[in-house]
């Protein structure tokens, strides 16, 4: 399945990645904090024609870019001397005359160069430290989820079909027609037990498809105090902040 992908420097929105996607039936846009506007273009729709679109949504972008900016400035800006870590991997920044910023995830560290005068505040600079904690999250959540998956799968007696891990960031979890379940790579960000209590659930939506009162019943035989636990997953964000 072919994509392709392009930068441009847009006079009016600043920079936009335009990605060409045989799955997309319609051109579709989103505005993510630290990240260039994303236009997403069905594969025989010309560029052309994605910029034209973009004019007629001025309005629209103009409103959201503002919403964005006012939520960046509530988020960290992570610098040198910031102290983070996710649950295997150090966040170290330095700085050296490669002409270009880049991450490496290596060895517990997520290693981020920037260049000898790259502001650290600039949106596209945090953006590029925030990938690189998603590359350490990605690889953390591949190693531990379908692990821990299987080990619950195996306890409830509650088959599944396969596990994907995706950067999902409006869903921790879902369970498809076929049980396949999809989580997001931001669930190693949550406590254990909030892990262990989305993983149940969508095991229980292996045979439950919705949240009815049978689901509901499984679940709390299966985690006692899942109702407590969805509450209190509430107060979790699914972005890097």
């Amino acid at each position: 399945m072919a994509f392709s992908e392009k930068s441009i420097e847009h006079r009016k929105f600043g920079r936009i990645n335009i990605k060409k996607s045989p799955r997309a039936s319609r051109i579709s846009l989103s505005i993510r904090p630290f990240e260039p506007l994303r236009l997403t273009v069905p594969t025989l729709v010309s560029y052309k024609r994605a910029e034209e679109f973009l004019e007629r949504k001025e309005s629209w972008i103009r409103k959201n870019q503002e919403k964005i900016r006012k939520l960046e400035k509530s988020y960290t800006i992570f610098s040198e001397t910031s102290p983070f870590r996710t649950r295997d991997h150090e966040l170290e920044i330095h700085r050296s005359d490669a002409g270009e910023a880049r991450v490496i995830v290596q060895g517990g560290k997520i290693r981020v160069r920037l260049p000898l005068r790259a502001e650290i505040q600039d949106p596209a600079i945090q953006g590029i430290i925030r990938k690189g904690i998603e590359l350490a999250l990605r690889k953390e959540a591949k190693e531990h989820l379908p692990r821990r998956l299987g080990e619950l799968s195996r306890r409830h007696n509650l088959g599944f079909n396969r596990v994907i891990i995706k950067n999902n960031r409006t869903r921790w979890g879902s369970c498809s027609q076929q049980n396949n379940i999809n989580l997001s790579l931001h669930l190693m960000r949550l406590p254990d037990h909030l892990i262990d209590y989305i993983l149940v659930h969508e095991l229980v939506h292996t045979v439950h498809k919705n949240h009815g009162k049978k689901f509901w019943a499984e679940l709390e035989g299966l985690y006692p105090g899942a109702r407590a636990a969805d509450r209190e997953l509430k107060k979790f964000r699914m972005d890097i902040y």
